[in-house]
């Protein structure tokens, strides 16, 4: 069987350390010449098994899993590890390395019988020489292999600028991801150009194409140098192609006769906002905004930044936007918020936009939405239980925040109005 070699790595001592690798493709033909040398046939697959991808009832059901160690970075090792799945009856489905200084983080996504808990798969190999070892469930869409899913994530975040904090979630799994604003943040905060990785390995962060920083956590998993450059090629990426947002709209009659327009939002609309909110009454302000509002321009820029979330706009036939509907990324959460003219409401408006922001977080597989407002906002509070979605409410000293839950399917409403044209 052949091995890898990549270029010496200095190490902490000063010797060059080897990192010796093998082929995947090599990788599974021996697990699975050895498994077939001991009973007489290759690991069962799911139809052998008599279940589906990921199910865990019955003595003969499989489980996804995904895991990672540290192995020292010495011939056998890796071999080794296989060997102690295998007489576990795991099936190594991918495996990605990640070299370090001194050893190999070794990420695998398993197959394993049903009845195999995660405790049992560590302990096997931690026998098997293996450090640091952690485990989770995966899902089917943990079976994209590694350059197919980045190669999706950077296609998706090249056609839409609001995409960069979901990209960089769903490349890095559980993680919080915030973004600080700002031309002279980045020095502020001594990010190199190049971006940082700090000590702990659990925060890197990178600078954010429009000059702030974009800071992601994952204190339970700490963050590899490939890991890392992956992220910093993605932040790359968006920064080289510039503020974008995708120009599809829906053009939309009104039970009242009069045709709107929906459609994104960015930066470029700011005058328009802002002219809308100097419509708007006082009240209507304030219960957007949960008291005085002050100056506009401090975060209308925020808040139509494609960087921190998705907007939608409301427009008339003569242009004028009448309506605002925000998706905002709030580290690991998401936050609805919306905004219609004085004039403009109770036509079905705000529900429109509800539904759509809703829709939106669920194609970004987002678990749940909140919206804060204040107690009396009674329109807010309908339009939220119109989306027949489980929901929970805690209020304190009058401010509402109602969390909905976006696993659940949800209840049909009969639209207001229906779709005449779309673009």
């Amino acid at each position: 069987m052949t091995r890898k070699i990549s270029e010496e790595t200095p190490a902490a001592d000063g010797r060059p350390v080897r990192q010796w690798r093998r082929d995947v493709v090599e990788l599974a033909a021996l697990l699975r010449t050895w498994w077939a040398s001991r009973h007489g046939h290759a690991p069962p697959d799911d139809a052998e098994a008599g279940t589906g991808i990921g199910t865990d009832t019955g003595a003969g059901a499989s489980v996804l899993w995904r895991m990672r160690t540290t192995v020292k970075d010495e011939p056998g090792s890796l071999a080794a590890l296989c060997i102690a799945l295998a007489e576990r009856r795991i099936d190594i489905l991918s495996l990605q390395t990640h070299p370090l200084a001194r050893g190999t983080v070794d990420e695998f996504l398993l197959r394993a019988p049903g009845d195999l808990a995660a405790a049992e798969i560590s302990g096997s190999v931690s026998r098997a020489g293996g450090a640091g070892t952690w485990i989770e469930r995966a899902d089917a869409h943990d079976l994209v292999d590694a350059p197919t899913r980045v190669l999706g994530l950077a296609t998706r975040t090249a056609l839409d600028a609001a995409e960069l904090p979901l990209a960089l979630r769903q490349l890095l799994g559980r993680c919080t991801i915030r973004s600080l604003p700002g031309g002279a943040s980045a020095a502020r905060e001594g990010v190199p150009v190049e971006g940082a990785l700090e000590q702990t390995d659990t925060v890197m962060r990178l600078r954010a194409p429009e000059g702030g920083v974009i800071t992601v956590e994952r204190p339970y998993l700490p963050f590899t140098p490939t890991e890392f450059a992956r992220a910093r090629a993605l932040v790359e990426l968006d920064a080289r192609l510039g503020p974008r947002i995708p120009h599809g709209q829906d053009v939309l009659t009104l039970p009242r006769g009069n045709a709107i327009t929906v459609r994104r939002a960015d930066a470029s609309d700011l005058d328009a906002a802002k002219a809308m909110h100097e419509r708007c009454s006082p009240r209507t302000l304030s219960l957007r905004y949960h008291g005085p509002m002050g100056d506009a321009d401090r975060y209308l820029g925020h808040l139509l930044s494609p960087r921190y979330g998705r907007t939608l706009a409301v427009q008339t036939a003569s242009g004028r936007v009448v309506g605002l509907g925000h998706l905002l990324w709030d580290g690991d959460e998401t936050e609805i918020a919306l905004l219609v003219e004085d004039e403009w409401q109770r036509r079905g408006i705000g529900g429109e936009l509800l539904r759509r922001l809703v829709s939106m977080a669920r194609e970004a597989n987002c678990e749940h939405v909140y919206a804060v407002t204040q107690s009396s906002n009674t329109g807010m509070v309908a339009a939220m239980r119109a989306l027949g979605l489980p929901l929970d409410y805690q209020i304190e000293e009058g401010t509402l925040v109602i969390t909905a839950r976006l696993d659940a399917t949800p209840v049909a409403i009969p639209r207001s109005y229906d779709h005449s044209a779309r673009d």
